[in-house]
């Protein structure tokens, strides 16, 4: 009997991504842990950065070994086999700020430099384990992305931003988490820049309650030709989504919705267009927006639902050796 896999494909993660339960639209401005400002978190780096002990990169560096010398794949490595018998606990409380707290963590220590590539992506890989369950990045069921510069045109309307150097607007990807390792920093800028949903969400209903019933309607999202043969080229999707529980789940990505106007039977209403750029507009506010500079072996990891991100341009190293190279993870998390 095939043993069961211990990642989702892309459509199970999407699937469970987008299964976001609805109840209500608020009428004003929601509370939650998740709003938060980066002009005021610029200040509170020490709630968000964590530092790595020597004993629990020890930890890590034990569990990769343990199973290569099985000759374990990466494929075939669970939360189980990938033993972190004192930093599991540590990854468990990262999960739950991120889930039910602010939204992110951020976590410095990983010696990927001595490591090398394979090994710090192995580690990489298991540590996703035990914080989520990974899942496929595209409909070629990518487990591990690798976010560098491909060489491809900037400009292309329908190129994944991540395989240039350019600007990456702010988005959401179709899980409930996602990750970032860096293994090497450009030459100059590339910083991963977030921002709280939550609080511009929040904006809006202040400056244009007008717009808020709109945001729980669906949108149109391009689907960028990943779509299968006979499907759509663009799916519907509402931006926001809240249950019974109270919280405010936000799925939000300017470019695909502002792309889908290429499409012969997409028409963007007036109403979403506005919301679309005052949304682009806070999320580039140094008011609300926070930027993060990832060095070799700092981990990111953010929610979905609560937090936006994205990337601004970089200038890279001529050497291939030295250019900027992050690893990436989309993670699902049971049991919302």
């Amino acid at each position: 009997m095939q043993a069961e896999k211990s990642y989702r494909s892309f459509g199970e993660q999407a699937l469970h991504y987008f299964i976001r339960d609805h109840n209500t639209v608020p009428t004003g401005s929601v509370s939650s842990p998740a709003d938060w400002r980066g002009a005021d978190m610029r200040t509170r780096s020490d709630e968000w950065f964590e530092l790595l002990t020597a004993d629990e990169v020890a930890e890590v560096k034990a569990a990769v070994d343990a199973l290569i010398a099985r000759d374990v794949q990466m494929d075939d490595v669970t939360r189980e086999n990938f033993s972190l018998p004192t930093l599991a606990s540590r990854i468990a409380s990262w999960r739950q700020e991120i889930e039910t707290g602010r939204g992110f963590v951020a976590v410095r220590g990983l010696p990927v430099l001595d490591w090398g590539d394979d090994f710090s992506a192995y580690a990489y890989w298991g540590i996703g384990h035990h914080l989520g369950v990974p899942g496929a990045q595209n409909p070629q069921d990518e487990l591990l992305g690798h976010v560098t510069n491909y060489g491809e045109e900037g400009d292309n309307a329908i190129v994944r931003r991540y395989r240039t150097s350019g600007n990456i607007d702010f988005h959401c990807d179709a899980a409930d988490a996602v990750g970032l390792m860096c293994l090497r920093a450009a030459k100059s800028g590339g910083q991963s820049r977030i921002v709280s949903s939550v609080a511009i969400f929040n904006a809006l209903v202040a400056e244009h309650p007008d717009l808020v019933q709109r945001l729980f309607e669906p949108f149109q999202l391009d689907r960028r030709d990943e779509e299968r043969a006979g499907e759509a080229k663009h799916v519907d999707i509402a931006p926001c989504q809240m249950g019974l529980d109270g919280v405010l789940r936000t799925f939000y990505h300017s470019e695909y919705f502002r792309s889908a106007a290429r499409l012969p039977d997409v028409t963007i209403d007036d109403a979403a267009m506005r919301i679309m750029d005052f949304y682009d507009e806070k999320c580039l506010s140094p008011e609300f927006h926070l930027d993060m500079w990832l060095e070799p072996g700092d981990m990111q990891f953010i929610s979905n639902h609560t937090t936006l991100h994205s990337r601004t341009a970089y200038e890279d190293w001529p050497e291939p050796d030295r250019r900027r190279h992050l690893l990436r993870l989309w993670l699902s998390f049971d049991g919302r």
